[in-house]
């Protein structure tokens, strides 16, 4: 055989008839690969040139966290779908279900409660996005329609007021102001998540932190911050409080320097010693 010399590509054209090529209305391709930045590459080259040739286009990009293969593949940790058509290809069938839309449209038919935990994180749009949720339970999807919850979920949230939610989302609510425990519930708590702590020091660590919520702080400590500094002073061994045990821990306990600075040194015995003549006036 001759040895092709000619820099020059190929190009086969077979007649129309003879059953080589068939046409279809609708495409789906997908990528999986061990990199995500390499799937995240090939699957937007490969829309971008459909897009161009003037195909409708939807995408599923699918980069988990975890160490495991897409749903639907045999390899790879990350993939990239692309389908593309001549004609609307915007279905249910190829729409992912966020947390939100699982909440209003559940596959058990069983309704969920949904938890948005410190809505004050998110931005002002996601909270507007809200408020069709909250008063008709329902998600519209331009694209698709309005999706209806037929079991409204029970919804529950949440603000920790690092800002001010609008007052359009408050009027879809039922307010619930949630305190610091009272001594006696924060023992218990304590006790329960620290086994094995000294009676006299989970006492006197409750108490002293009952009465530094009650000093002008930047951030009062909240019962997470007393279940860390349980768990540390327990770690250490400690039977109860003393000054400089205090000191050198406060910065489990609070989180803002000013906080720290205002109670290191005297201001700290003064709580202690106010403690353990409450403690010993209780006994």
């Amino acid at each position: 055989m001759a040895e092709a010399s000619v820099d020059r590509s190929v190009e086969v054209s077979p007649e129309a008839s003879n059953g080589q090529f068939e046409e279809l209305e609708s495409v789906a391709i997908r990528f999986a690969g061990d990199s995500g930045d390499g799937m995240q590459l090939t699957g937007t080259q490969f829309t971008n040139t459909s897009a161009v040739i003037g195909n409708d286009i939807a995408t599923f990009p699918d980069f988990p966290a975890e160490i495991r293969a897409p749903a639907g593949t045999l390899a790879g940790v990350s993939g990239f779908q692309v389908n593309f058509s001549a004609h609307d290809i915007f279905t249910p069938r190829f729409l992912l279900k966020r947390p939100l839309l699982q909440a209003i449209d559940p596959d058990d038919g069983v309704a969920p409660v949904l938890l948005i935990d410190e809505l004050d994180r998110t931005d002002e749009a996601f909270e507007a996005f809200l408020l069709e949720v909250l008063s008709d339970f329902q998600v519209t999807i331009p694209e698709l329609g309005t999706v209806k919850a037929a079991h409204p979920p029970i919804v529950v949230v949440t603000s920790n007021r690092t800002r001010e939610i609008h007052d359009a989302l408050k009027r879809r609510c039922l307010y619930h102001w949630l305190g610091y425990p009272n001594a006696e519930r924060e023992l218990s708590i304590v006790r329960a998540k620290v086994p094995g702590i000294a009676e006299r020091l989970s006492r006197e660590i409750v108490h002293f932190v009952q009465s530094l919520r009650r000093e002008d702080l930047f951030k009062a400590p909240g019962v997470a911050e007393t279940l860390d500094w349980a768990s540390a002073l327990s770690e250490l061994d400690a039977v109860a409080l003393d000054p400089a045990t205090v000191s050198d821990t406060l910065g489990v306990l609070l989180k803002y320097q000013d906080d720290i600075a205002r109670l290191e040194g005297t201001k700290a015995k003064e709580l202690l010693d106010e403690v353990r003549a409450q403690l010993r006036a209780a006994e």
